[in-house]
Formats: C-alpha cells, structure tokens, sequence
C-alpha cells in the first residue's frame, strides 16, 4: 500500500463509479462527434466560398433553413436532453447510497479546514484523513462539515458529495478490491484546500476487523525516557487541550484524534509522509509545512520537539 495511490476516475473500482466513467465516455464520443461534424462544415464552406448553395441541396433556402434548425437546434435539444435526464435522473439514483438495509456499516466523515474527521459506528472509534474499509462491502458514508462548504471526493468509488455546515448528507463508498485510493477535497474551502486530502484503504474484511480493533484501544504508554517526557511535555502544553489521546487526559477536540496517529501512512491530511523527520518538522512548524493552518507554533525548543515526536512515534 505504499507510494502515491492513483486518483483518476477513469479507473473505476465501483460500480457507482463505472457508471460515471461509462457516461463520461458517452460524453466524449458525443462531443467528439458534434465537433467533427462542425469542423467538416467549416472545411466545406471555405472550399466552396466561391460556390452558391450547397452539395446535393443547392440553393433551395427552405433546405438550407431545414439543414440550419436540424443541426443547429433539433439535435442539440436532443442531445442535451438525454444527457441531462442520464446524468441527473439515471446516475444520481446509481450513485445514492443504499438503504440502511443493504449496508454493512457507517462512517461519518466530518471536513474542517483543512482536514478529515472519521468516525466509525458508535463514533467510538476516531482516526484522521484515512479511512479503512473492507472491500467489497457497502458502506453509508455520512458527509458532515464543522466549518464551511467542502465537498467529499474519491474518484474511482463514487462522485462528489457536498458537506454542508448543518447538514448531513449519505453516499455509497464501495470497492471492488483490495487498495489505496485517493480522495481530494473538491470544493475551495480555504488557504490550503488544495492540501486537503485522504486516502481510503480497503482491505480484506478479516485485516479490517484486527485494524478496528486496534484502533478501539487506548494509546500506548510511553516505552523510553524521551518518550516519557514527551508525554508529559504533550499533556502539559497546548497539545492536550485541541487533540485527544484514549487513555489519557487529553480530550481536545479542535485538531485531528492522535491515539494511533503514528500508525498512519501521512501527516496534515496527506501533505506530507509520517515519518519520524516529517513529524518533528510538522509540530516544530507547522506553518513552515502548510501556511495558514490552524494549528500553532508552541516555541518549546528543538530538545523538547524531539521529546513529544519521540511519544507520538509510539503511538501505534
């Protein structure tokens, strides 16, 4: 699962999503074939600029009218019409998410500027910007904001899906096999929308249950001194009141949950890899990493950074 996850929708790992890429290309050939038709229009006229009336119809003016209102009017009617009635009335009830009955479970996916809140059934259960699913299974996806408009997104799963502040809305996130898949915030919600991504991991149903499971336990206790220190160095600033660590008295809820953050595979919702270097520069300076974040600089000094990325590196 390592590397750079595709993220093109024309590779489609759903059906909700082969139905969206069967229509783009129906799209394409329809286009390709409206421009054609202009441009072979075009190329007539200039080689007959000098010629009255046109081949086969000459100079009637009720053929020409009739050539004019068939291509210029009756076939576009038409066309944009299916397209509308296939995109709006036949996809979107394609790409809804199934009833309660036909879903295994639910995640809610809360956005913030600028990143991914993940709650899983009970909500128990809170990571940030990765999701993990079992493949080939359906799941009701809960769409939520805390601050402004942003808009869900992964590609080869599904369409977009608007998350609006005060309102919930459900879609179908599904995946026909075992991967990594990219999702992107696609609706510009601020400075750094642009770095406000995730990756949703399917996995065989059995890994994704051992993974939940770990995931429902309380962080680990610190195994050396520094990290020891970290610890307490954690609790005692600002750390502990904005995130939250299971099994300890931080209970912040303004930044992502951090009990298990350093099992994750990236940092500042996928801008950076989680590596023990990325982590000290990302909480050292998070400013340098992702300009108008929210989270602050707290001036501890490098031995104390060390300290708290030391007991972060244990959270697994």
């Amino acid at each position: 699962m390592g590397g750079e996850p595709d993220v093109s929708p024309l590779d489609p790992h759903s059906p909700a999503s082969e139905h969206i890429a069967t229509l783009w290309w129906w799209m394409l050939v329809v286009a390709g074939v409206v421009f054609l038709g202009a441009v072979a229009m075009l190329v007539l006229g200039w080689l007959r600029r000098d010629k009255p009336g046109l081949p086969l119809l000459g100079e009637s003016e009720r053929a020409n009218t009739t050539l004019v209102v068939a291509f210029g009017m009756a076939i576009p009617i038409v066309v944009l019409a299916a397209l509308f009635v296939v995109s709006d009335l036949v996809l979107m009830q394609e790409t809804d998410a199934p009833t309660a009955s036909e879903t295994a479970m639910s995640v809610t996916v809360v956005g913030h500027q600028w990143w991914w809140e993940v709650r899983y059934e009970g909500g128990e259960v809170a990571t940030a910007n990765e999701i993990h699913i079992p493949d080939r299974t359906h799941i009701a996806l809960v769409a939520r904001s805390a601050d402004v408009i942003h808009s869900f997104w992964v590609p080869e799963l599904n369409r977009k899906v608007d998350m609006i502040p005060g309102q919930a809305n459900t879609i179908e996130l599904y995946a026909d096999e075992a991967g990594v898949y990219r999702g992107q915030c696609a609706e510009f919600c601020g400075l750094q929308h642009a770095h406000m991504a995730f990756r949703v991991y399917a996995e065989p149903p059995a890994r994704f249950r051992e993974w939940l499971a770990n995931q429902e336990r309380p962080g680990r206790e610190p195994s050396t001194p520094q990290a020891r220190r970290g610890q307490r160095l954690f609790m005692e600033s600002a750390c502990a009141s904005c995130h939250t660590i299971a099994g300890t008295e931080a209970r912040g809820s303004i930044g992502p949950d951090l009990t298990h953050v350093a099992s994750r595979q990236t940092l500042a919702a996928d801008t950076i890899e989680n590596t023990p270097r990325n982590l000290f520069r990302w909480i050292r300076n998070p400013q340098s990493i992702k300009p108008g974040d929210k989270m602050p600089g707290l001036g501890l000094g490098a031995a104390r950074f060390h300290a708290i990325a030391a007991y972060l590196a244990g959270l697994k």
